[in-house]
């Protein structure tokens, strides 16, 4: 029998059962869309999460003073170790793993414009601190190193800031008195993603020299209840530091020369790692990527699995169109079809019900996936992307699903006996 009799006789039986053969269709068209959907969302849940582990910095580390956990050079365990600024010089001299280093100095501030007043967060840095941390501009020019050389008493503004103290103004190149000094606003951040800090998120901070931070509001010692003595100003200590490794793969070597160089100078052993507190944010980048690979993995699982059910939903319904057209097959057998033609029109028709199915599943997953790119989403939800993975395994599985479906239906018709098919009722 010629192809295209088979073809239009295929196309009749489905137009027939109109009903049933949309809702078998639909059960592929479901798996196919999920397939594409799940896998894009889990991919774009990792891509986002990724750009929100930028906002903190690219590939850097942050040092906290802690506590010695034994003891070395004669000194007892139990000490305290306070960081300061000449720890991030001879940083900066001796680590030569580590592309970059800035001391961080904070305290909150009060701040007050001509427009409003507020008490966030500033933060004393180096002029590379700009570029690890990925505090970029919307408006203005970053911090210099004769900034820092000079004690300029300049701002940059975390975009909410700037809205909270020059509502509606852009706010470049206004003064703004802090803690009671006059600084020059030289620029304001863009609005970046965050999901993590280890203070105050970068939109709510502000940022100068360190040097300038060091001399107008340097650290302050509470003192004890016990000796209020102690209480009074402490130049040089710093809050914390930060670098950033010269590679990704030195990471853990740089973190290591990073022990040996403070515990040179704090007299502790560099294999204390109580000494020292450091939150390596490389570490936990990959631990989320693992962690959200395996999402993506379990999403794809998950929709594989019900294209799978919608294939066996094409395999039952192709078995009763085997039982309802029994004495249909025979009489064509009668008139002469062959095993093959009848073979092969079942196989056929189930393959153009997942053909059809397949393709309109594909179109309607890309479909979402290229339409969410462009929508407003909620911060939370991620616009899905497109996996060629994703549709690779779907036409593969679409193709089993069509070679398995269709062939057990077809073969049991092609045994069926022209007696058998017309004793049939």
């Amino acid at each position: 029998m010629p192809i295209f009799e088979i073809l239009r006789q295929t196309l009749a039986a489905l137009w027939e059962q109109k009903l049933r053969s949309f809702l078998t269709m639909f059960g592929i068209v479901w798996g196919i869309t999920s397939v594409i959907l799940l896998v894009g969302l889990g991919i774009g849940f990792n891509r986002d999460q990724r750009e929100r582990m930028k906002g903190l910095g690219t590939d850097i580390a942050i040092v906290w003073g802690g506590k010695t956990g034994a003891q070395a050079g004669g000194y007892a365990a139990g000490r305290q170790i306070r960081l300061n600024v000449e720890d991030a010089i001879a940083i900066q001299k001796k680590a030569l793993l580590v592309k970059a280093v800035s001391p961080e100095l904070s305290h909150n501030v009060a701040e007050v414009s001509q427009y409003n007043a507020a008490n966030a967060a500033v933060h004393g840095v180096w002029p590379a601190y700009q570029d690890f941390r990925n505090l970029h501009l919307a408006i203005g020019r970053a911090m210099t190193q004769n900034d820092e050389d000079t004690s300029a008493r300049v701002v940059i503004l975390g975009n909410r800031v700037r809205d909270q103290l020059f509502p509606g103004q852009p706010g470049l190149g206004k003064s703004l008195i802090i803690g009671g000094l006059p600084y020059t606003v030289i620029g304001v951040l863009i609005e970046k993603k965050q999901n993590s800090s280890y203070g105050n998120r970068d939109y709510d901070s502000l940022f100068v020299p360190f040097s300038s931070m060091a001399r107008d509001f340097p650290p302050v010692d509470q003192g004890t209840a016990t000796d209020p003595s102690k209480a009074g100003v402490e130049r040089g200590w710093i809050n914390n530091l930060v670098f950033q490794p010269t590679r990704r793969e030195d990471h853990e070597a740089a973190v290591t020369e990073v022990y040996r160089v403070i515990g040179e100078r704090h007299h502790f052993d560099p294999d204390d790692k109580e000494a020292l507190f450091i939150w390596d944010t490389l570490q936990g980048a990959a631990l989320t990527d693992n962690i959200f690979a395996a999402m993506t993995w379990f999403f794809g699982i998950v929709a594989v699995l019900t294209l799978c059910l919608g294939g066996i939903g094409v395999m039952n319904i192709m078995l009763v169109a085997v039982t309802e057209r029994t004495r249909e097959i025979g009489i064509r057998k009668a008139l002469g079809a062959t095993s093959r033609d009848i073979q092969l029109q079942f196989l056929i028709e189930s393959g153009i019900i997942t053909i059809l199915s397949g393709g309109a599943g594909l179109l309607l997953g890309m479909g979402i996936c290229i339409v969410g790119k462009f929508m407003p989403l909620p911060d939370f939800v991620p616009h899905p992307v497109i996996s060629t993975a994703a549709v690779v395994a779907s036409l593969l599985t679409l193709t089993l699903i069509t070679l398995t479906a269709g062939t057990y239906p077809a073969r049991r018709a092609r045994d069926l006996t022209p007696m058998e098919c017309l004793r049939a009722d």
